[in-house]
């Protein structure tokens, strides 16, 4: 089964941009997308449709911002909206669709760039979705946590680690949660495959970052360790443009 997490930075956008015909031809099982930035109604369903996809999305409140979907040509036996915590429901932050071996979510962790306020918020997130996926893991043992987290894990992640090592987003402390993270039974499956540099899923629109891959690698497909033999590849797709990020793909066994 192929699963595909992209941050599309607008689907409408992305959609002018070629989405769909990308889409037709990569023909990944699920595809979990973040910072839609779109209400339903906003987009034709029926161009997805005629692909074989069943659409779940899960919008911010305010309009033109955030929200994850889920696309998917595997029927989930239930679909969750949200983590129950209403103040990151209302950003439209995470969707989970549970399918008969795993469950997949697609999260978009907040920024904190714009200021300390929402780098507190940040925090609490990642505190808040610590302790969820704890829970969760109780009763689905089998994890997939995709989509963009918004933080370069290790100095790997990053083209310049020294320069940007005050960033939002390669934080001290982020970084340290996300030790935590899996070190509490997630794999980065990325990294379970491929140890090497220089492979980023992010890139500034600004300086012309993209061309000289000056990124940073904020999105992940982060399995429970109760999955490990069932992943089979994880790639980065560096050369696919309709987002200032690109998508990532995880490719596991099922019965």
């Amino acid at each position: 089964m192929k699963l595909i997490s992209y941050n599309v930075n607008g689907i409408r956008s992305a959609i002018n941009k070629g989405f769909v015909e990308w889409l037709e031809e990569e023909n990944p099982d699920v595809i979990g997308l973040q910072e839609i930035k779109a209400q339903e109604k906003d987009v034709d369903p029926i161009i997805f449709q005629e692909l074989g996809y069943e659409l779940y999305w899960f919008p911010a409140l305010k309009k033109g911002y955030s929200g994850v979907a889920i696309f998917t040509k595997i029927k989930p036996k239930s679909v969750k909206y949200g983590m129950g915590i209403q103040k990151y429901d209302e950003e439209g932050r995470m969707i989970q669709a549970e399918f008969e071996d795993f469950s997949f979510i697609s999260s978009y962790f907040p920024s904190g760039t714009t200021g300390d306020v929402r780098q507190d918020f940040k925090y609490e997130f990642l505190d808040d979705v610590y302790g969820y996926m704890q829970d969760l893991r109780k009763d689905h043992p089998n994890l997939i946590l995709s989509g963009d987290y918004n933080i370069c894990h290790k100095a790997i992640d990053i083209h310049n680690p020294v320069s940007n090592k005050n960033s939002s987003g390669f934080l001290p402390e982020e970084r340290a949660w996300m030790d935590k993270f899996t070190n509490s039974g997630f794999i980065d499956t990325f990294r379970h495959f491929n140890p090497n540099p220089h492979h980023y899923t992010w890139w500034s629109f600004r300086a012309n970052s993209r061309a000289k891959n000056l990124g940073w690698r904020i999105d992940y497909h982060m399995a429970s360790q109760e999955m490990e033999n069932k992943l089979k590849s994880a790639v980065i797709l560096q050369d696919v443009k309709h987002s200032d990020h690109c998508p990532i793909v995880l490719e596991i066994e099922t019965k």
